[in-house]
């Protein structure tokens, strides 16, 4: 295809009617996006802001070209949160540089119309044309509730239509309902006044007027999720599970992943040694094998241990306990001041930082926001996995404690609750420093209990591998040849006594961050691992793999690396480096994301500055706390 051809294409496509999809939270909304465009989408950030905008395409039945955008969920377009006013001002006309959409398609869950309708009245005053897509009907119909779709249609005005946006073929039909819609005259919206003209107490009434007239129930039809729910939200129970279920997580990331991170190790140790007995001494040969193979190699190996986490936390997001864990929590993170809101962006930061900062977001009040990005960096994100599971497997024994309970999960576990109980701290002292009152009700849909999605549960596990290799591909290998580089020249003299990289760059660098960390047992070698790590955690691991590589004898790679550190540290030293990667200050992408979302460079500063405290706090008392009850 030509440059002519794609400039015209590309011209008809932005002529294209513009479809705004709108809905609360857990709808299926972004679901039904995603099986109109397939992979013609486009991602990029709103103007000003780090909010998602994601727009498609699609072709109807006729062949006729149409653009779709997935809107931020809002429960209301009395914005009380930075998503919902996004959405708002989309669907208004008022947002700039924004087209006002030629139509609006309503997803609403079939399950709960009580919730979802509110936001339909509220769209349908501005005036524009609009469809309801009634999403999750198979869900609605095994659990008894009955929808007049013709009736509902009637009440409301509008043409409605059932979808299944999980099922192939499920938006079938509303595709069929949109080729018959014309949008030849541009309609604009209304004023936002006109909603605020009704009031709040009047719309409920009209929901309750149209749920009775429309919707029907099964009594005798047994409602699973609650019968589940009478155990997981049991105000004794619930949190007994919870606690369960997440100490069975991080035992298994230690017993389920030997066998596949032995694999790994094997092979990068044998691949190694294979490459490196095939080539020349010299700094290529240097490069490669203490370089790419020890510093790479050495964060490669846990890949199975950060699937494995991110297994569960999809499974248990996938079939909808999630937000029952953040009702469970509310009571909990309420008297440090947050609200059980704060649960999922939290959750979120223990897959990393920057998208649980973002998720603060969807929390009305701003104080709660501001508290809950300044705390999300303390969850253990899984860039610190690499280095907890390294210091572990060095200094823990691999030893059953009974009942399946292993010593190494059992730590790990204890590192993670470390995080989260110093984050509620966090919390509680903001909320005192700023003489905070008051607890703010949290308002969550709960979703109905289904069996994961295994195509879902698939790709996500894919996403995140392919996050971490590319991440090993790109920013790691690249700061290890750095770290090569900087461990391997000027070089040592003649008649020196230390291995080489003892005198070189990096060398001197961390013999002066000694100075500094020497009270809290980190010796030159750590030091130099702690400078590449601010540009991402696991880093770390690769570092000192590339040092301690550097500085043994032998062709010592990935697989060594534990058993290198074993002989070098004392055990005293290898629980203060827990402690500092407990609260470790966060990677530069991380500050730079605050930045953004906070409008404002001192939080970031501020967050870097109290995670340093602490975290030299922590690893200062750990440190001479053990070297007395050790006597080293």
């Amino acid at each position: 295809m030509g440059a002519v051809e794609q400039q015209v294409q590309a011209a008809a496509a932005n002529k294209a009617p513009l479809i705004a999809l709108l809905g609360n939270p857990n709808c299926g909304k972004t679901a039904l996006f995603n099986r109109l465009t397939g992979a013609r989408q486009k991602v990029a950030n709103y103007a000003g802001v780090t909010i998602e905008r994601k727009e498609g395409s699609f072709t109807l039945p006729g062949g006729r070209a149409m653009r779709v955008l997935d809107l931020p969920g809002a429960y209301s377009l009395s914005a009380h949160t930075p998503d919902e006013a996004i959405t708002r001002d989309v669907v208004a006309g008022l947002r700039a540089g924004e087209q006002a959409p030629d139509a609006v398609v309503c997803v609403v869950n079939a399950t709960n119309l009580r919730l979802n309708l509110r936001l339909v009245l509220e769209i349908q005053r501005l005036g524009l044309p609009m469809v309801l897509a009634l999403n999750m009907v198979d869900v609605a119909n095994k659990r008894g509730i009955e929808i007049d779709t013709r009736k509902l249609s009637q009440e409301l005005g509008m043409p409605v239509v059932e979808t299944v946006a999980v099922q192939s073929g499920g938006e079938k039909a509303l595709l069929a309902l949109l080729g018959d819609l014309s949008f030849d005259t541009p309609v604009k919206p209304r004023a936002l006044s006109a909603i605020d003209a009704v009031p709040v107490e009047e719309t409920q009434r009209e929901v309750r007027r149209i749920i009775d007239a429309c919707v029907s129930f099964d009594k005798d039809t047994g409602n699973l999720s609650e019968q589940i729910d009478q155990v997981v939200l049991h105000p004794v129970l619930g949190p007994v599970i919870l606690a369960a279920l997440m100490f069975l997580v991080f035992q298994a990331v230690f017993s389920w992943a030997a066998v596949p991170m032995d694999l790994i190790k094997g092979g990068v140790e044998g691949l190694g040694a294979w490459v490196g007995s095939s080539m020349a001494e010299g700094p290529l040969r240097s490069l490669i094998v203490e370089g790419i193979f020890g510093g790479v190699g050495s964060v490669l190996v846990f890949l199975p241990q950060i699937l494995i986490l991110f297994f569960f936390i999809l499974v248990l997001e996938d079939c909808g306990y999630l937000p029952r864990a953040a009702f469970l929590l509310d009571r909990l993170m309420g008297g440090v001041g947050l609200s059980g809101r704060a649960f999922i962006p939290l959750l979120s930061s223990f897959a990393c930082a920057i998208p649980g900062v973002m998720a603060a977001r969807t929390i009305q009040n701003p104080r709660d926001r501001l508290v809950t990005i300044m705390i999300a960096p303390l969850m253990t994100c899984s860039a610190r996995l690499p280095v907890y599971a390294l210091v572990i497997a060095a200094f823990i024994p691999n030893r059953q404690l009974g009942a399946g309970i292993n010593l190494q999960g059992l730590v790990l576990f204890l590192l993670y609750a470390a995080g989260i109980v110093s984050a509620m701290g966090v919390a509680w002292f903001f909320k005192r420093a700023a003489r905070a009152k008051g607890q703010h009700p949290l308002m969550l849909e709960l979703p109905a209990y289904h069996w994961p999605h295994l195509q879902n549960l698939a790709l996500g596990l894919w996403e995140r591998a392919r996050i971490f290799l590319t991440r090993v591909g790109t920013v790691i290998l690249t700061l290890m040849v750095l770290v090569w580089f900087l461990s391997s020249f000027p070089g040592a003299p003649e008649g020196a006594t230390h291995p080489p990289i003892y005198y070189s760059v990096a060398g001197m660098l961390g013999r002066a961050l000694a100075v500094v960390f020497e009270p809290i047992g980190f010796g030159w070698q750590i030091c130099i691992a702690l400078v590449p790590g601010m540009a991402a955690r696991e880093v770390a691991v690769g570092a000192l793999g590339t040092v301690y590589a550097l500085s043994s004898a032998g062709d010592d790679v990935a697989g060594s690396l534990a058993p290198l550190i074993a002989q070098s540290w004392s055990l005293a030293t290898a629980l203060s480096l827990l402690a500092w990667y407990v609260f470790a200050p966060q990677c530069l992408s991380t500050l730079s994301v605050v930045r953004r979302e906070t409008g404002s460079i001192r939080y970031a500063f501020l967050m870097a500055g109290y995670m340093f405290a602490l975290a030299y706090t922590a690893s200062f008392i750990t440190y001479h706390v053990a070297r007395y009850f050790l006597g080293s």
